[in-house]
């Protein structure tokens, strides 16, 4: 890893109604969104489907949650969320440095 990369923790909360993909289908397709923006990923850790504290869409009340370690710049989180934004699949994107 050079000098000038930091490692970051991004925690993504997926939402698959409407689609037949699969939650690993969608994080496979994440993983290869951060390969895209020149990140390296590290551990992937399913943490399971948790109820939301706060309701923002009666229709969804719950949705798997997925941490992401990964290695990149500095500008790659911004890039990632920008590409992430256009995805329905991804209904939050949190990330933050490890």
């Amino acid at each position: 890893m050079s000098t000038n990369q930091r490692n970051y923790r991004a925690t993504f909360i997926l939402d698959n109604r409407g689609t037949e993909d699969t939650i690993e289908k969608i994080i496979e397709d994440v993983k290869a969104e951060i390969v895209a923006v020149q990140g390296v990923v590290g551990k992937v850790e399913n943490l399971g489907k948790r109820d939301f504290a706060r309701v923002t869409d009666k229709k969804l009340v719950a949705a798997t949650y997925v941490q992401i370690d990964f290695a990149a710049a500095a500008t790659v989180p911004e890039a990632l969320k920008e590409r992430l934004r256009l995805k329905n699949q991804v209904y939050r994107t949190y990330i933050q440095l490890a």
